[in-house]
This record gives structure tokens, C-alpha cells and sequence, in this order.
């Protein structure tokens, strides 16, 4: 007669992999989408340096013109690197810094809001780019990354059993 522990651990790999794979699947997702969609916004910023200028300089943003270079470039290349999985937690971290100054500035109202109107603060676009950040940052890139072929080659061989996004 099988223990219920051994039921449950024959159980527990047989479910295990697969739902490994579809976080790797959703990890690749989101890097795409997101990345393609922080490429554009970062793209529009410096293809055009007036408009963001303009907006940051209406907001009382110090030095504008060097602030909308700075947000267009991180945005624009921190996209790209989330697109093919290289650097995801590492360009995470100026991307949060990046959102959440752009929460706290562009969309102060919504965040006062997160307990009193919940739904406002969740629809800012600000809330939805950092959410993604904060996932890829939490959970990493996933197996199809190239992050994750560089682990994989300079990750000692008893490590590999160890699963890290």
C-alpha cells in the first residue's frame, strides 16, 4: 500500500514541469509584448525630444531636455533587453525607478487613490508597465532568455537542478 506522501510526490513531479514551462511560456509573453511596447514608447520619446520636453517641463521636472533623453533611452533599450531576455532583472531595476517617478509625477492623483478608488490607481498606464517589470524582476526572463543559456553555461553542474527563472 502507497503512502499518501509518496502519492503526493508522484503526483507533485509528474504536475511540476509542465506548469514550469508555462511560467516560461507567460515569462516570454510578457517580455515580448512589454518589450516591444516600452521599444515604442521609448522610440516616440527620442524620435520627437520636444513633446516629452515640453510634458516635463509642465510637470517641474529639473533639466527636461535631458530628463525626456534619459526616460527615451532607458525605456527604448531597456525594452530591447527585455525582448530577448538579456540583462531582464538587472535593467528591471532603472525601469522601476523610471515608472515609479513617472507614477509619483504624471499621475500623482491615482496614487492617492489606491485605497479610497482603487480601479483608477490600477488603469494608469504607469501601474501596468511597472507590474511587468516587477514580475520579470521577481520571477526573471524564464528558460527561453537568453539570460537563461548564459546561466545554464556558467552555472556549476549541481546547481542545475536548482530552478532559478
Amino acid at each position: 500500500m502507497k503512502t499518501t506522501s509518496g502519492i503526493i510526490m508522484k503526483y507533485f513531479h509528474w504536475f511540476v514541469p509542465p506548469t514550469s514551462l508555462l511560467q516560461s511560456l507567460l515569462l516570454l509573453f510578457i517580455r515580448l509584448y512589454w518589450g516591444w511596447e516600452f521599444f515604442l514608447t521609448g522610440k516616440g520619446k527620442l524620435m520627437d525630444l520636444q513633446k516629452p520636453t515640453e510634458f516635463f517641463q509642465s510637470l517641474g521636472i529639473p533639466f527636461p531636455h535631458a530628463q525626456a533623453i534619459l526616460a527615451g533611452a532607458t525605456e527604448c533599450f531597456g525594452g530591447l533587453l527585455l525582448l530577448a531576455g538579456l540583462c531582464s532583472r538587472l535593467i528591471s531595476i532603472p525601469l522601476t525607478i523610471l515608472l515609479t517617478v513617472a507614477y509619483l509625477t504624471a499621475d500623482l492623483d491615482r496614487v492617492k487613490m489606491i485605497f479610497s478608488d482603487p480601479d483608477k490607481f490600477l488603469i494608469a498606464d504607469e501601474f501596468l508597465f511597472l507590474f511587468v517589470v516587477v514580475l520579470v524582476f521577481a520571477f526573471g526572463p524564464g528558460k527561453f532568455s537568453i539570460d537563461w543559456l548564459i546561466k545554464r553555461k556558467v552555472a556549476p553542474p549541481s546547481s542545475e537542478s536548482i530552478q532559478l527563472g
